[in-house]
Formats: C-alpha cells, sequence, structure tokens
C-alpha cells in the first residue's frame, strides 16, 4: 500500500497567485515555486499529477469575491480539477496506482483525503488517452450531458442553441444533441471555430463577431425558434436569444464567459421578461448536483466516444511549468476544444 517515498523528489513545483487578476490574467499574476514534498497523513494519499484541465471557472477562484469555492489565498497554489495516479498511500481504499480525478492545487504531488472535492476513481477504456477522461470522457463531458438532459431536457427533434460552440463543453453539447436526434445551431467567434462547429455535424453554425447583426442570423438559423438554450457566455448574447425562445423552452446556464474577466461590472440582462411570455425555465447548475445521475452520463459518453459520435477536441500543452501560459490563452478565447497540460503520460 505504501510506495518507498525517497524514490520521490525532495520537492514539488506549484503554481501560486502572486496578485489578483484585473480583467485578463497575465504571466505576471503567477509564479512557479517549490515547496517541501508533502506527506500524507493516516487515512490520505499523495497524488502525482499526470494531466491538469485549465477551466474558465478557475478565473472566477482568483478574484476576492464571493463563490461556490473559496478564492485563491494571494502566495497560494492555485485550483483546478487534476487527474493524477496515487504514488504514497495510507489509504486501504485508494491504493498506489489508482488513478484519479479531483480537485486539487495546482501542484506536481499533492496530499488528498478520501472527502476530496471531486475525487473519483478512473478507469480508462483500452486504447483511449487518459487525458480524455479530463475532457470529452470526464469532468466536460458529465457538465455537458448534465446540462443538456438533466437540465435542459433536451429531445430528438428539439432545436437546440449552444454558445461558445467550439470550446470544451460547448463543442461536446454540439456532438452529444446531434447524437440524440436535435437540430443543432452552435455559436462561435471566427470563421475557424464556426467551421469547426459544422464538422462536428452542427446544422448551423453561426460566427458571432461577422454576423452583424445576431438576432437576424438567429432568426434565419432558427425560424421556429429554440427548444434549448445551453449557455456558457451570457450578457449581451442572452438578450439576442431570449426573444427567440419557443414556448416551455429550457436555459441551462453553464457559464459566463463574457464577464469572467470582469466580474466588477456584470452586463444588465433586459429581456428577461421573455420567460414570463414563453413560459420558459432557466436555471444554473453544478455538475455534481446531478451525481446520482452521472453514472448514466459516463455511459452514454462512453458509448458515444466508441462508436465515433463523440470527437473530443483538445487544445494540449506539455509541461507543468505551461499551466499559466495555457489559462491566459483560454480566457482570451485563443482556444478550441479542451484545454489541458499533459505532465506525465500514463
Amino acid at each position: 500500500m505504501d510506495k518507498d517515498i525517497s524514490t520521490l523528489p525532495d520537492e514539488v513545483r506549484q503554481i501560486v497567485l502572486l496578485k489578483r487578476p484585473l480583467g485578463e490574467p497575465t504571466e505576471d499574476c503567477f509564479a512557479l515555486q517549490n515547496a517541501p514534498m508533502p506527506q500524507p497523513a493516516e487515512g490520505q494519499m499523495l497524488v502525482r499529477m499526470d494531466v491538469c484541465s485549465l477551466d474558465p471557472a478557475i478565473r472566477g477562484f482568483l478574484d476576492d469575491r464571493p463563490s461556490y469555492l473559496p478564492p485563491v489565498a494571494i502566495g497560494a497554489p492555485v485550483n483546478g480539477m487534476s487527474l493524477g495516479t496515487i504514488v504514497v498511500s495510507r489509504n486501504a481504499d485508494w491504493p498506489v496506482g489508482t488513478v484519479v480525478r479531483v480537485f486539487a492545487t495546482w501542484s506536481d504531488y499533492y496530499v488528498i483525503g478520501p472527502d476530496a472535492l471531486g475525487l473519483e476513481k478512473v478507469q480508462a477504456a483500452p486504447g483511449v488517452p487518459l487525458r480524455h477522461y479530463m475532457g470529452a470522457l470526464g469532468p466536460v463531458g458529465l457538465t455537458a450531458w448534465v446540462g443538456l438532459f438533466a437540465v435542459g431536457q433536451a429531445k430528438a427533434g428539439e432545436t437546440v442553441l449552444v454558445s461558445a460552440a467550439a470550446g470544451a463543453t460547448g463543442s461536446t453539447v454540439v456532438q452529444m444533441a446531434k447524437a440524440a436526434g436535435c437540430r443543432v445551431i452552435g455559436l462561435a467567434g471566427g470563421p475557424d471555430k464556426a467551421d469547426l462547429v459544422r464538422q462536428l455535424g452542427a446544422d448551423a453554425a453561426i460566427d458571432y463577431r461577422a454576423a452583424g447583426d445576431l438576432g437576424a442570423a438567429l432568426d434565419e438559423a432558427a425560424p421556429d425558434g429554440i427548444d434549448v438554450y445551453f449557455d456558457n457566455v451570457g450578457g449581451p448574447m442572452l438578450d439576442d436569444i431570449l426573444p427567440r425562445l419557443r414556448e416551455k423552452a429550457r436555459i441551462a446556464l453553464c457559464g459566463m464567459i463574457a464577464q469572467y474577466n470582469d466580474a466588477d461590472h456584470p452586463y444588465g440582462v433586459t429581456q428577461l421578461w421573455q420567460l414570463v411570455v414563453k413560459r420558459a425555465m432557466m436555471r444554473g447548475f453544478l455538475t455534481y448536483d446531478y451525481a446520482d445521475r452521472l453514472g448514466e452520463a459516463q455511459a452514454m459518453l462512453d458509448d458515444l466516444h466508441a462508436s465515433g459520435a463523440l470527437r473530443p477536441i483538445e487544445n494540449l500543452y506539455h509541461g507543468f511549468a505551461q499551466l499559466p501560459q495555457a489559462f491566459i490563452a483560454l480566457m482570451q478565447g485563443k482556444t478550441t476544444g479542451k484545454t489541458l497540460v499533459e505532465i506525465h503520460k500514463n
């Protein structure tokens, strides 16, 4: 159960927060530092980070404001989702060699307990790269499934609109909705991203930056209205979409990319009265609010991937020191698919 800790490095590398970003994060907000190798206590496990997930939600943890998780302290390691291998264990239920997915610190080794947030064992299917289980076959796919089916209640024949459709979650939603028999429209920023959305099977893709009048573009793409809106963006885009909902439409609020870099000046949505007019539902969600349905979700993701109906879209970096650069590129809107940093290959 216990690996010889003397074979491990004496120190760990960490990416710590030097200062809170004002707007988009910059390189001087972060620093690479060393710290003593942590020692797991009884019941705990030492994990080697293999793959780190970069998510827009991390931006919210860097501000000193209330959120669903405490803010990162100045001088402390940044937090995020990590996939890693247990290398030292003081817990018989979590033996050495177990691959885990967990919310942890940006450290190349870290200690967790069995009650760590989001802790799950990961068993990769033969021939499937482990990193996919941090993307379309992992938290990204589970989030897409919950928003589309548990919250959005999408059904075959309905029209599903997805914002940030070339991003990690959006690109997964596009493919899942299409596989479920929905008519799918994707919103993306730039011609290359719109092309990718079409390649993933969307019936229509709108480059909102070039559209001019987004409302008119939506009217052309969805003349009968929208049944389900999977919202990753919020802001002015939401105002254009609300009047185009069908009766009893559902909006799954997954994220608010439009204001992550400027949370002090949130956009005031003006069309919320359309929820009354259309008897529509709009609901925010977190994936683990639906823990009892994640087995169902994982089974669908695995089946779709095995059949070729779900293609993980990834923006891959290599090396622990690349974490800040990868996160900054994500928050500048320069990425497509899931942004990952691979530290060790399993």
